[in-house]
């Protein structure tokens, strides 16, 4: 089995702290929040990278700061972490985000990931001077990414399409090297673009023949397209772990203590309005209830009452999630973006107690390790 990745991610999203419900997706924060600052997000950063995450994921929206400014500036704090930056093609031109992306990649020395999000929300899209429907902001993104490509090769790009035309496109600024696009939705539209344009296909944590089921389903889609570049999976998903099952299961108990009932009739009465597929098949595993949540061993629907998007955590000791991450890798899942409560102390609970066990397995290195140094002992001689 090939070796696995993991990225971590960064709260720009309303705020991070001890409770689910600390702040973003619409929740209001707590008091106990923490903001989402250069000096907090920059602790975060250099956590994730001193305990051998890849990549960071910063979202988009409408409830987040801009992610491409935001990691800019966290590029600057930090030395070899990648930068996962989620972006919608239907508030950006292909030409711009092209040469965005080249200069992302000289700036920083490479470490620009784009995570293309289409936008599931038409009301969220109008924000923006969007007024396409679900079926349309697919069609366009297709056309988006064929022009972004051919910019990064260095092409002079003359393009007219449905949604979008350009003429004499030409970078003065190739990236290099070129990020890689991630991708993640359910529907068949999304399918389709993944299936063309996607390097890392990106899921929510559903149950691994669940996660086996979309694996396939994208696999035979990329097959039919003719395309010659492989296809990599990849899992987006909370974690909590600790020393001891029972450790773990009480942490998750205090998260959903922390949820008051009323903040979730809220927050699943607008998801319910979501046009996300997706999102959809998130609001079934948690049934909007704080009942019944172990859908699969050692995986929690708690977060998804009050969260949109990702919505389910591995909970378990650190052999427990070791397992449970080994389950998704042997149905083809190759990286992990995950994320915890708090975000800071996560990356260690998680890079100090999961990654050595995965790395006993032959099954994950570190990729900056560090250098051992014998120990001094005193008063020996």
């Amino acid at each position: 089995m090939s070796a696995l990745q993991f990225h971590w991610f960064l709260p720009t999203n309303g705020g991070d702290g001890r409770q689910v419900v600390d702040g973003g997706h619409g929740v209001e924060a707590g008091d106990s929040s923490r903001p989402a600052s250069v000096s907090y997000l920059g602790q975060v950063a250099r956590a994730a990278e001193d305990n051998g995450f890849a990549a960071a994921l910063t979202p988009t929206g409408a409830w987040c700061e801009d992610a491409w400014v935001t990691t800019a500036m966290l590029s600057q704090v930090s030395e070899r972490l990648k930068f996962l930056v989620a972006f919608r093609p239907g508030v950006v031109s292909p030409y711009l985000a092209a040469q965005m992306a080249g200069t992302f990649q000289e700036l920083s020395g490479g470490r620009l990931l784009l995570n293309v999000v289409t936008g599931g929300e038409s009301h969220e899209q109008r924000m923006y001077g969007d007024f396409e429907d679900k079926d349309a902001r697919y069609e366009r993104c297709g056309e988006f990414l064929e022009i972004v490509r051919r910019l990064w090769t260095g092409e002079t790009v003359d393009f007219s399409g449905k949604h979008l035309r350009v003429e004499g496109a030409r970078l003065q600024q190739l990236p290099d090297p070129l990020p890689e696009i991630y991708f993640g939705g359910s529907s068949p539209a999304a399918g389709a673009v993944a299936a063309e344009h996607a390097d890392v296909y990106l899921t929510w944590g559903e149950p691994p023949e669940a996660v086996a089921a979309k694996i396939a389903w994208i696999r035979e889609l990329a097959a039919s397209t003719g395309r010659e570049r492989p296809i990599r999976f990849g899992l987006r998903v909370h974690v909590i772990n600790r020393d001891s099952a029972a450790e773990a299961w009480a942490e998750a108990d205090r998260l959903l203590a922390g949820i008051d009932e009323a903040a979730i009739d809220r927050v699943q009465a607008g998801l319910r309005r979501s046009e996300s597929e997706g999102q959809r098949r998130m609001l079934a595993l948690n049934g909007g209830t704080k009942r019944d949540l172990e859908i699969h061993p050692n995986l929690w629907a708690g977060v998804g009452l009050v969260r949109g998007g990702a919505g389910t955590a591995l909970v378990g000791s650190h052999t427990e999630v070791a397992d449970l991450i080994e389950q998704y890798h042997q149905v083809g899942v190759e990286e992990f973006v995950l994320s915890a409560y708090p975000h800071l102390e996560g990356t260690y609970w998680f890079g100090e107690g999961v990654l050595p066990e995965l790395s006993r397995r032959g099954l994950w290195e570190h990729p900056s390790p560090r250098r051992r140094r014998p120990a001094a002992v005193p008063f020996t001689d």
